[in-house]
């Protein structure tokens, strides 16, 4: 597995993209204005789908936008283009397209306006907003992180790696990507080395929320390689079933076992019996569980019902 080491080193320390300038990546990002408005979006947006920034120089929102509306569309590789308009240097096209505020945002499709927002939006609401335009397949990167964690879960883990570190290479603040080599790691039994991986990323990357639970993934494995023997701990809760200490190990010990769906089973059942057992230990466990696994996972759903139901019953 040392090339992924390898890979994740260069990628961790690298640079993130600037943005791109007007005309780069053969025009899918370009500054347009009033005279070529009509070739430039209107005849264009018959062929793909043409995003309108409406920005100034003097509107820090823009600033802060547009750079990630640069990005997207770069990752969406030609399904859909960007056309920015300076409001100071084309008021007349402005106030045609009543632009009052901004950054406003159009989609033009087959000649015509399809969609249009107001405001500077996050990186999510942005995709969907592209989405809406290409599909619902996502970006080119999205369907290659898709694959990778395909290839993880099949155990191919070496075309994984190489997958998440070509996309790193076109973008490397890309969270999932990231996930997907410390998965690769942790997959590889080298857990070291992607704690080592994992505290070379920037500050940003760490606060994002498939980062965080990739981290507290690692942090459950650490704490299950010291909880025990399955069966013996097994054997102690039916002993004695009031070990809550018991019982709360042999759950630790399950998820490292790779049932994880029990595991759950036994916290919960510490909290039926006495729910502030050691500070809340049980509960606590469960939601390091529950963000480990992703809130839409449906031992999480699972999970969260039967301890709401045992909490508030």
């Amino acid at each position: 597995m040392s090339e992924i080491l390898d890979g994740s080193e260069n990628i961790a320390g690298a640079q993130p993209n600037p943005g791109v300038s007007s005309g780069d990546a053969e025009g899918l990002v370009i500054e347009s204005n009033t005279e070529k408005f009509g070739d430039d979006v209107i005849n264009a947006s018959s062929n793909v789908p043409i995003i309108v920034d409406f920005w100034a120089p003097w509107c820090e929102p823009c600033k802060q936008m547009t750079p990630i509306l640069e990005k997207l569309v770069l990752e969406y590789n030609g399904q859909v283009k960007l056309v920015k308009i300076n409001i100071d240097e084309n008021q007349a096209l402005a106030q045609q397209l009543r632009v009052q505020s901004i950054p406003m945002v159009y989609a033009f499709k087959d000649g015509r306006p399809a969609d249009v927002f107001s405001g500077a939006l996050p990186e999510s609401q942005l995709r969907k907003f592209i989405e809406k335009l290409t599909g619902e397949d996502g970006s080119p990167i999205d369907q290659a992180v898709q694959q990778a964690n395909s290839l993880i879960e099949a155990g191919d883990t070496e075309n994984a790696s190489s997958i998440f570190n070509q996309i790193l290479a076109a973008d490397n603040q890309n969270a999932e990507a990231h996930v997907g080599l410390i998965k690769c790691l942790m997959a590889a039994g080298e857990s070291d080395q992607a704690r080592n991986y994992l505290a070379g990323l920037s500050e940003e990357l760490r606060t994002n929320q498939s980062i965080s639970a990739i981290q507290t993934a690692l942090e459950l494995e650490e704490q299950t390689a010291e909880a025990g023997e399955v069966g013996e701990l097994k054997q102690i809760v039916q002993d004695n079933p009031d070990d809550h200490q018991a019982r709360f190990d042999y759950a630790l010990a399950l998820y490292g076992a790779g049932e994880t769906e029990i595991a759950v089973e036994e916290l919960v059942e510490i909290i039926k019996s006495n729910r502030e057992w050691n500070d809340d230990a049980a509960r606590q466990q469960l939601f390091k569980i529950f963000e480990a696994l992703g809130h839409e996972d449906p031992i999480t759903v699972a999970g969260r019902r039967k301890m709401s139901t045992v909490l508030f019953s």
